[in-house]
């Protein structure tokens, strides 16, 4: 199995490192690593080519997070896509094995999975990733709940169904839930476990997703 993973990023000097030592040291070698930056202005590029990643440039005026999400795809040689936030990193070596595993289902469009906050963070931080990524995985979830800091997709659907680019936000559920209404199935993956480094308040971005959860 082989696969492409998208980062998307902008001035990650200080986190993508240990991202990419992290897909470097997993089981599964053959991986296309794709950096769609987006103007950065330290060491992300340099550092990211140094782990051999080809990089796509989305100029900052015309950022999104749908856009820059549908040029790394668009990029991408392989079928099946990993998708990862330049913030987060793996914890356990066969992180993408278990990704991409519920794609040995044809019916399965989407995998996502499991996230949790390093040793500084927050209690409520802590909640959140609780209450939004369960200890037990989900092989056919009901919802359309999913989160790109940590996930997959396969591509022939993508190219039928892009992001929205026009979205400011949540474009990743927009995306699962047409996936869903067109019969496809989103797997959750406990085992596909990251540390993602990055403080989430009741304002932020995982609450927001959290409650779009229980209404998809």
């Amino acid at each position: 199995m082989n696969c492409s993973i998208i980062i998307r990023a902008y001035n990650e000097e200080k986190h993508i490192g240990r991202l990419l030592e992290g897909i470097r040291q997993q089981t599964l070698k053959d991986v296309e690593i794709i950096l769609v930056d987006s103007g950065s202005t330290d060491g992300t590029v340099s550092v990211a080519e140094s782990f051999g990643a080809r990089v796509v440039r989305i100029p900052s005026a015309e950022f999104t997070f749908g856009r820059s999400l549908n040029f790394g795809v668009q990029a991408a040689t392989r079928e099946l896509i990993g998708i990862a936030s330049a913030h987060v990193y793996p914890v356990y070596p066969d992180w993408l094995e278990s990704l991409l595993r519920p794609f040995e289902d044809e019916n399965v469009a989407l995998s996502y999975g499991r996230q949790r906050g390093p040793e500084s963070a927050t209690f409520s931080e802590r909640q959140i990733f609780h209450q939004c990524y369960p200890d037990v995985s989900n092989p056919r979830q009901a919802n359309a709940f999913c989160n790109n800091a940590n996930a997959a997709i396969r591509k022939s659907p993508w190219e039928q169904n892009p992001y929205d680019e026009t979205l400011t936000g949540l474009e990743d559920l927009a995306w699962a839930k047409q996936a869903k209404e067109q019969g496809c199935d989103i797997a959750y993956v406990a085992e596909a476990e990251i540390i993602h480094v990055h403080q989430e308040t009741p304002r932020g971005n995982g609450i927001q997703k959290n409650i779009s959860r229980s209404v998809l």
